[in-house]
């Protein structure tokens, strides 16, 4: 089973910038794409960044030119820096992994969370 522990969040003020870390471990070879979630109160789970192994990124649109996704395969860790950060990237954030379904072991995977605070 994979686990995910992330770190890094923290209180921040407007403009400026955190960066978070996700360490995977536990049936790490399957993994496939890799991400970050976030979820700020009375609001669903959207999605922040994904990468795939191979070091393809996608971004959310309220994030796209203020954040960067990338990952390192050989320590087992997905990075997520924020620049810029404005008051309503305040939530929690969450690791993503998802495993093929044709491990034993396929599913999707969620570390515990982060909160990112930014104040005005």
């Amino acid at each position: 089973q994979v686990q995910l522990v992330e770190s890094g969040g923290g209180l921040v003020q407007a403009g400026g910038s955190l960066r978070l870390s996700c360490a995977a471990s536990g049936g790490i070879s399957t993994i496939g794409i890799m991400g970050w979630y976030r979820q700020a109160p009375g609001n669903q789970r959207e999605v922040v960044a994904t990468v795939t192994k191979g070091g393809a990124t996608t971004y959310g649109d309220s994030v796209k030119g203020r954040f960067t996704i990338s990952r390192d395969n050989n320590r087992n860790i997905v990075f997520l820096q924020m620049n810029g950060l404005k008051p309503e990237d305040t939530a929690v954030y969450y690791c993503n992994a998802v495993v093929p379904g044709y491990f034993s072991s396929g599913g999707t995977y969620w570390g515990q969370g982060t909160q990112v605070t930014v104040s005005s």
